[in-house]
């Protein structure tokens, strides 16, 4: 899943969305410095992603994409998934999506110094172009992808992949939300352990 789907998946605690977010450029177990929620957040990331990567719907949808786009097809599949859930958040948040989003904005400034750099180094671009919210739409989403594009050491074609989108936009949509369901059931399971255990 991409950055909505992990800070949703957190809950309400601060920190545990913080860890959440940016546990993707924290490698290993070399986490103990960061404050205990910090270190749930980054479990939590890499228990979502084991789950994701290994559930048969999620498989599904990276199989319409993998003879173009090869092993990049599970990075595009996270970006169309947090695609449904911000154009579908009204079924998952009473809450809506702007203030949500910036109330996450105001807890990475609130937090700036346990920010990895690599964090601190995104998180201008992401308040600045509301990343979250552009999410809604898929000219949101192809701008995303193309920005992915741009870093990506190897040809990738990710900007491409809006037209996969549209053509079986009614797939992609329904995978979703099968798949989310039980995205959700899992991580409210993982959520509550972590909330009982303190030694990592």
């Amino acid at each position: 899943m991409n950055f909505l789907a992990h800070i949703y998946l957190s809950g309400d605690n601060d920190l545990i969305k913080i860890g959440n977010f940016m546990a993707d450029g924290i490698h290993g177990k070399h986490f103990n410095h960061f404050p205990v929620d910090i270190q749930k957040g980054i479990l939590l990331h890499r228990a979502i992603d084991t789950f994701t990567d290994a559930h048969p719907v999620f498989r599904q949808s990276t199989k319409r994409l993998h003879a173009k786009y090869h092993h990049y097809s599970g990075v595009i599949v996270d970006i169309f998934y947090d695609h449904f859930l911000a154009k579908n958040w009204s079924t998952y948040s009473d809450e809506r999506l702007e203030d949500y989003s910036e109330r996450f904005y105001q807890s990475l400034r609130d937090n700036y110094s346990i920010l990895t750099p690599r964090t601190q180094g995104l998180m201008p671009y992401m308040i600045n172009h509301n990343w979250l919210v552009s999410y809604q739409t898929i000219e949101g989403i192809g701008v995303i992808l193309a920005k992915m594009d741009t870093r990506m050491k190897y040809e990738s074609n990710m900007r491409f992949s809006i037209t996969e989108l549209e053509l079986f936009y009614s797939e992609f949509e329904n995978e979703f939300t099968v798949f989310f369901e039980d995205l959700i059931t899992i991580t409210v399971e993982k959520n509550l352990f972590l909330a009982t255990k303190n030694d990592y």
